[in-house]
């Protein structure tokens, strides 16, 4: 695919949103941002509401003009289902649909790890785990980003409308918990991976996953390379330091023993 050269970054004012737009425009890439809530120190960025039809016509005009989508926005952590669906699965239809209306080629979909939060984690010399794994999600949360990637597949099947659905890790400064030395996705690496979703050809509907080639990854990042990304970092240096805090991961602790950590013990946010 020939790399694109506008891009429509939505939760531009987000934690992931802030480092890629620092990183992303030195690929060559023109941003345009978007979010709720206004992106410090960008006076152009369009402020919406994703989730609420009243923003239609700001977000389809966001849409318009540009050669792919990079979509962070939504809640980032557990909310109440009406919060989510809200935010995470109106407002990712809505954008969609711009898209679709407007004729967008490529979207780049922020999923998530928690979309297979109740996989177990891989011991010992278990194999990595595969993309292919089924839904298991762990929160409504986790189940957004289930539903989001089941989008991204009706609208390739229905629409042509190709999606990299990257179910992202941990993507901070330096990993902060132990869990965290197998998820961990440098911001560095994270802007590769995008990078590399945003020009590889012929993605249709394609689901990798987000973390740095770290050494005691749990996910098979083989479909990620096969774009042409090429992480370069890896958590093992915080390691000694974390684990000294912090202990090993237990295995016999139900937080500990799955993909999704905490959030499969959590119980869920009812609306009060």
């Amino acid at each position: 695919m020939p790399a694109p050269r506008t891009i429509l970054l939505t939760g531009a004012a987000g934690g992931v949103g802030t480092l890629m737009r620092e990183l992303l425009p030195k690929y060559g890439y023109e941003l345009r941002l978007l979010d709720l809530v206004p992106v410090e120190g960008a006076p152009d960025a369009i402020t919406a509401d994703l989730g609420d039809p009243a923003d239609a016509d700001v977000i389809r005009e966001a849409v318009r003009g540009v050669d792919a989508i990079v979509h962070l926005a939504g809640i980032s952590l557990e909310a109440s289902f009406a919060k989510i669906l809200h935010a995470n699965i109106q407002g990712t239809y809505n954008l969609y649909e711009a898209a679709r209306e407007e004729g967008v080629a490529r979207v780049i979909f922020a999923s998530s790890n928690h979309a297979i939060g109740f996989t177990p984690r891989p011991l010992g010399d278990d194999p990595l785990v595969p993309v292919g794994t089924p839904h298991r999600p762990d929160t409504f949360y986790g189940l957004s980003k289930s539903f989001g990637e089941d989008l991204a597949q009706f609208y390739w099947d229905k629409h042509g409308l190709e999606t990299v659905s990257l179910r992202i890790g941990s993507c901070f400064l330096e990993p902060t918990s132990v869990r965290m030395l197998s998820l961990w996705l440098s911001p560095a690496d994270g802007a590769r991976l995008i990078h590399a979703a945003l020009t590889a050809d012929d993605v249709k509907h394609t689901v990798v996953y987000g973390s740095s080639a770290n050494t005691r990854v749990w996910w098979d990042l083989a479909p990620a390379r096969a774009l042409g990304y090429e992480p370069r970092d890896d958590s093992e240096p915080y390691a000694a330091e974390l684990i000294a805090k912090h202990g090993e991961l237990d295995p016999d602790d139900p937080e500990t023993a799955r993909m999704g950590g905490h959030f499969t013990t959590r119980p869920p946010i009812w609306p009060h």
